[in-house]
């Protein structure tokens, strides 16, 4: 049986003068937007222009929070943890969720960016960390986290919290054998259209493959395509085809 999957996407991702990706085509394509906050990513107009096209595309909006690393887009990991972590998430859920409200929206779930959300997925005091700054936010938000074959300890975690999860996987990116992301730079790391497809139509009838070929039991509640992933236009296209 196959799985509805809701897709969302990383946008806002551009600083200054400086685009990344066609936010503005690839919106109304998706379900959710993880908006770049400014820690890796983002300012001030390129969050406030994304909101608006997130607001005009009725698309749910999320908080890519990350590692204070704009040289590094947030793919540095960073020995930062307990209230320092929490402060830092805190304050880019703020910057989002202020200027959401004053264009007439809001922010409904957070998800980490880059070595932010692996550090979590790797090291289970830092996802408490994560876990406690999304459930002592002033209202409910959800927390998005990576599917993989230890769900159970992480919802047990998050129910610790009170906090709900929502469960992801990726269409453009390869897995390996214990259903953890391939490190970027690795053989078979971003995944071409046609792979991209094939994988999104696994993900969604509880099908994913690992790289080399062995069956991963994932579980996934939505489906992310980067952004900034060549062809991504064309990509989400064609998912969004292959899945109807």
């Amino acid at each position: 049986m196959t799985k509805h999957l809701q897709i969302n996407c990383d946008l806002g991702e551009g600083f200054g003068a400086w685009s990344m990706g066609q936010d503005s085509a690839l919106m109304p394509l998706i379900d959710c937007a993880n908006i770049a906050c400014g820690f890796h990513a983002g300012d001030a107009t390129i969050m406030r222009e994304t909101l608006l096209t997130a607001k005009q595309s009725r698309v749910e909006i999320g908080a890519h929070v990350a590692y204070p690393d704009l040289q590094g887009f947030g793919r540095r990991s960073m020995n930062i943890h307990g209230q320092a972590l929490i402060d830092l998430i805190h304050y880019q859920i703020s910057a989002l969720d202020g200027m959401a409200r004053t264009l007439g929206t809001k922010v409904s779930y957070v998800k980490p960016h880059g070595a932010l959300y692996n550090d979590m997925m790797a090291d289970p005091k830092k996802l408490n960390d994560v876990m406690a700054a999304a459930a002592s936010w002033y209202r409910s938000v959800d927390l998005v986290v990576l599917a993989t074959g230890k769900d159970r300890k992480t919802t047990q975690l998050a129910v610790e919290h009170g906090l709900s999860l929502r469960f992801e996987a990726f269409a453009d990116r390869g897995y390996d054998n214990d259903g953890q992301l391939l490190p970027r730079g690795t053989p078979g790391a971003v995944l071409t259209q046609d792979q991209a497809v094939a994988q999104a139509q696994q993900i969604a009838g509880n099908r994913l493959r690992s790289v080399k070929g062995k069956k991963l039991s994932l579980k996934a509640d939505t489906l992310c395509v980067h952004g900034d992933t060549p062809g991504a236009l064309t990509m989400i296209k064609a998912i969004r085809e292959a899945l109807a």
